[in-house]
């Protein structure tokens, strides 16, 4: 009797089948993890990432991959999409390129095809020039895939620095990224944590019990606190994981999609007279030179509708960093703080500032400079810590820079403080100051006792003579005016023109180019 061919499915049923598996790979891998991540107050990662991308914009890819290890009975769970999702959409109708690790899908560990997904997914960002976020939370290196597990963080590691100054690359840090997996998001351009869920740290508090004897637990190791306000290694800490998505979200806003694109750019004609706010400014300062303000009043009263979104606004406060637009064009602002350390610049501080100013030169966003201060923070601790090199960034980063610079000395600009904050001899293009800036090696006081201390010391009345001497001392040496007959600055200019003198010299630079000369790259000093 012959055998009867098996049936072939149908069309209709091979589709049914697809639609089946479509639905079950979208799943969760495992339900209780996703159940226990959202007692914890945290969302899995396909929920993190239809909070981050438009409704309905999400195209995923390669879902149906899964690993192909044998190691100690890996073989016996094989999940879909192996840990990470992967896939490209839209944010306020720009395309973007996203991963993110499922923590309930072997804890989120990263293999094999956890490489090939990510490369993926960072080569398409790359030839379509189009920002990536990363969404990490992660238990680290699958130990059973071995050697193939590390080859996977280096792949992808390889592909985010050749991206880097091509495309934008945010991190968000939604769990535990520990081990080598924290230096791929120190290598993106902003990484940003949720206080209380996020971790990042090279060696854990158990290995660093076991080895040197130091109990320390796991917030006061790599919390989301330490690293935004201490080490810098954060640019955002969010009170919760909407927070943070919502801040990558107005973040993208003022980015370029790639550096040979400009930044979004609304139609926002400014008006070219003072206005009651800017008038404000006129009194902003106190007459007492040792009193402080917030230079935040000055960048809210020149950038478009007082927005400001800061990048680490509690590392290194005595240097504010951020974007805002000015008649609707994105621009970097850096500006010194006198309401922490009077403005000085720390090592801290310095950093910050440099890898702002190489972010915003690399994507072509104009920076605009507000300079008060005094100079390098003095003491043994920051030399010994390296300020003379670490210091430098600051310079190298603005001489390197070749987008439209406008700097604004609002009060105090002394010695190596005034060079490295975008000075007119360090290629700011244009340079302004107010009437009540004193510009020169240092301040009237230390000026006047290393100068005169003998006369001083041999006058009748030393107070009177020092007042005289100071006086003296600022109108020959430190007054703008000097400056201005130098060609050190442009133009002395009153606080209430700021906003219309900086719209208008962007206005002016919005057309300028400039020639370097051909090298492979810089050798900042690192």
């Amino acid at each position: 009797m012959p055998l009867c061919p098996p049936r072939r499915p149908t069309t209709a049923e091979r589709i049914a089948e697809f639609r089946r598996l479509r639905e079950v790979v979208r799943q969760p891998g495992s339900p209780r993890a996703a159940k226990r991540q959202h007692v914890l107050g945290k969302l899995t990662a396909r929920e993190r990432i239809d909070l981050l991308l438009d409704p309905g914009s999400f195209v995923e890819t390669d879902a149906f991959v899964r690993h192909r290890s044998t190691n100690f009975g890996a073989e016996a769970t094989r999940p879909a999409g192996d840990g990470v999702v992967t896939g490209y959409g839209t944010v306020d109708g720009r395309k973007v390129c996203v991963y993110a690790q499922d923590v309930t899908s072997f804890n989120g560990s990263v293999g094999e095809m956890f490489g090939t997904k990510v490369g993926k997914v960072l080569d398409l960002a790359v030839q379509t020039g189009c920002p990536v976020i990363g969404i990490n939370d992660s238990s680290g290196a699958r130990i059973q895939e071995g050697v193939l597990s590390l080859s996977a963080y280096g792949q992808v590691a390889r592909r985010v620095v050749r991206a880097s100054g091509v495309v934008p690359q945010i991190s968000l840090i939604m769990g535990v990224c520990a081990g080598g997996a924290v230096y791929t998001p120190a290598a993106t351009d902003f990484v940003v944590m949720v206080d209380k869920t996020s971790h990042m740290f090279v060696t854990g508090p158990e290995v660093i019990k076991k080895v040197t004897g130091e109990k320390i637990s796991l917030e006061a190791l790599g919390g989301g606190k330490v690293h935004a306000d201490r080490t810098g290694n954060a640019h955002y800490l969010a009170t919760d994981e909407a927070d943070a998505i919502a801040y990558v979200r107005d973040l993208l806003a003022f980015l370029p999609a790639n550096n040979l694109e400009d930044a979004p750019r609304f139609h926002n004609p400014a008006p070219l007279t003072t206005t009651a706010t800017d008038d404000q400014l006129d009194t902003l300062v106190p007459d007492d030179p040792a009193h402080g303000y917030d230079m935040r009043e000055v960048v809210e009263r020149v950038v478009d509708d007082a927005d400001f979104l800061e990048v680490h606004p509690t590392f290194a406060p005595n240097i504010l960093c951020g974007f805002a637009r000015v008649e609707g064009e994105s621009v970097g602002v850096v500006a010194n703080q006198p309401l922490h350390l009077a403005g000085s610049l720390d090592i801290d501080a310095a950093e910050k500032a440099a890898r702002f100013v190489r972010f915003c030169d690399a994507f072509g966003i104009p920076i605009l400079t507000l300079v008060d201060v005094p100079g390098f923070l003095p003491g043994a601790v920051q030399e010994h810590a390296g300020i003379i090199r670490r210091g430098a960034k600051l310079g190298f980063a603005y001489i390197e820079s070749s987008v439209p610079k406008v700097t604004v000395i609002t009060r105090k600009a002394f010695g190596g403080g005034y060079a490295v904050m975008g000075s007119k001899e360090l290629g700011a293009d244009v340079c302004f100051a107010w009437p009540v800036a004193q510009i020169g090696v240092m301040g009237a006081q230390g000026g006047v006792e290393m100068l005169f201390r003998k006369e001083i010391m041999a006058s009748d009345n030393p107070e009177a003579t020092r007042a005289a001497l100071s006086e003296s001392y600022e109108d020959t040496l430190l007054s703008p005016y000097v400056a201005a007959e130098r060609g050190c600055i442009d133009d002395v200019i009153a606080p209430s023109e700021t906003r219309v003198q900086v719209v208008r010299a962007l206005r002016a630079l919005r057309s300028k180019r400039e020639i370097l000369p051909p090298k492979k790259h810089s050798n900042i000093p690192l």
